[in-house]
């Protein structure tokens, strides 16, 4: 999967491209190539679902380069400008690869692809090197005709500036070249929305906002309803944007995983729609959250085995002393088994119409809530007292089980595990409404924080020295694994030593009378 980055600019039929080469380094030459005829045939629901949520599935051919990968889909991210990039091969003439119609599922929510519009641009592609020859940027200079099956329906021309290898700022310096000689910005519009804009049957529909409605900027006296409408949105978006990368197995930046996220949105979402259950139809969300959970089940198997073989790798090369190479090995063979039947229950329920389902009561959910006459209520006035339930659950625990500040360090680890399940939902009830209740609700949010990251560190290390003991106990003869296992197991119990002897540090930044206030 590539990353596309991109600037395009509006410009009229007699606009002149000027010199470029001031904007590359010292020695570096604009490359001018043959102009090409490119014909691309856009994919999309009756509905245009794809096209309105920022994503594109197309067939494009006339490159020049005898592409072997003709079938495109682009994803949209967070940042504008950027999308993600997906290529497979597929005849002209077939129906789009079915791995590209997976990978919008999340967008079209498996609603049927037929096509929809038709582009032909006439490419004039310039390349801007560095000395090396090594192509920084492309300009693309189009000329577009739009195509509603045989019949065209007019056109425009655009510029744009694609990132190939350069990482600093080129792209500023050529747009602001190419605006200061009667470029104009043109936004992020992909061709194909555009084009869609210019087919009458099309045109209204085009217009209409995405499915779902994405997250809106806080208002200055929510009430209860917003906030948690706000709160359904952004779970919504976390897990309709990684969708996509989980079924690619395309890890995030710094470590993360595309099914972590995926499932916090899920998770997260369950904890809102309970903590804020008053304010919500409580069959309506019940029904949610069911469902939910469903899903959550199988990214957590796949999560879980996950982040066993990340602790694997980390303690297994702990430089002191060092453990058995193959063993190791053999302990990860092992996870590997199992993480690939999680992954496939996992493909299975995102691929059934089951999972259609949720996405469908999702985009519901998102846009009108089933809300009771409470959530009207300012969420100054009925929010804390929804947050201080959780809050007081955290803190002085049900009867009979201690509190987060009752916690022995001697103690099993159950009742660790416990305060981490409360800690959970006391966060994210605590995040849910920071923004909106103010005052030190955002710093009690950052203290949970902090506090929920020992306790989740003290539960990985917990379950993973619990799994090499239940290894080397599946292969009793094996006594090199035996070996190794044990001091992998005896690591992760110092680690839960290192967490208990931080924790109360933690757990009293957190449990400060003026952190609390606001939960009265």
């Amino acid at each position: 999967m590539g990353v596309e980055e991109e600037r395009k600019f509006d410009v009229d039929p007699s606009y002149a491209p000027p010199e470029l080469a001031g904007c590359l380094p010292t020695g570096g030459r604009v490359v001018a190539r043959e102009p090409v005829i490119l014909t691309a045939s856009y994919y999309d629901t009756a509905d245009l679902r794809l096209a309105r949520a920022g994503g594109s599935l197309r067939f494009r051919d006339g490159d020049g380069d005898g592409d072997p990968q003709p079938w495109t889909v682009k994803l949209p991210t967070a940042v504008p400008g950027i999308r993600h990039e997906i290529s497979r091969p597929g005849p002209p003439d077939g129906p789009p690869p079915a791995e590209l119609v997976a990978l919008v599922t999340a967008l079209t929510r498996g609603a049927p692809l037929a096509p929809v519009v038709t582009v032909r641009s006439r490419r004039r592609r310039y390349e801007l090197c560095d000395a090396d020859g090594t192509v920084l940027a492309e300009l693309a200079d189009d000329t577009v005709s739009v195509l509603d099956g045989a019949e065209p329906r007019g056109g425009f021309r655009e510029l744009e500036v694609e990132r190939v290898a350069d990482r600093g700022d080129l792209l500023d310096r050529v747009a602001g070249v190419l605006t200061g000689t009667g470029a104009v910005a043109g936004g992020f519009t992909p061709k194909h929305v555009r084009a869609l804009t210019l087919v009458p049957s099309r045109r209204a529909t085009i217009a209409a906002p995405p499915d779902l409605p994405p997250p809106e900027p806080p208002c200055p006296q929510p009430t209860g309803g917003d906030v948690l409408r706000q709160a359904i949105r952004r779970a919504a978006a976390r897990i309709v944007a990684h969708d996509p990368l989980v079924r690619l197995g395309q890890d995030l930046p710094g470590g993360d995983t595309p099914v972590h996220q995926l499932r916090v949105g899920l998770r997260r979402l369950r904890s809102d729609l309970r903590t804020f259950e008053p304010l919500v139809d409580r069959q309506w969300a019940g029904s949610l959250r069911r469902k939910l959970r469903w899903l959550a089940g199988r990214l957590g198997a796949v999560r879980d085995v996950e982040v066993l073989r990340a602790r694997l790798r980390r303690t297994a090369t702990d430089p002191a002393p060092p453990v058995d190479p193959e063993a190791v090995a053999r302990i990860d063979a092992a996870l590997a088994v199992r993480e690939h039947a999680a992954r496939t229950a996992m493909d299975r329920a995102l691929g059934s119409d089951r999972y259609v389902a949720l996405l469908d009561a999702l985009v519901a959910a998102a846009r009108q809530p089933r809300l009771t006459p409470l959530a009207s209520a300012s969420a100054q006035q009925v929010l804390p007292g929804l947050v201080a339930g959780p809050w007081w659950a955290l803190r002085s625990g049900p009867t009979g089980e201690p509190g987060a500040g009752d916690l022995a360090a001697d103690a099993p680890d159950e009742p660790w595990h416990a305060v981490r399940v409360r800690g959970k939902r006391a966060r994210y009830a605590v995040e849910a409404v920071a923004d909106a209740v103010g005052g030190s609700a955002p710093a009690l949010a950052r203290k949970l924080a902090a506090v929920q990251d020992l306790l989740g560190e003290h539960q990985d290390a917990a379950v993973a020295g619990q799994t090499w003991l239940a290894i080397a106990a599946a292969d009793p003869g094996d006594h090199r694994l035996a070996v190794a296992t044990g001091q992998l197991y005896e690591r992760e119990r110092a680690a839960v030593r290192r967490v208990r002897a931080a924790f109360p540090a933690a757990w009293r930044a957190a449990d400060r009378p003026k952190l609390q206030s606001w939960l009265s």
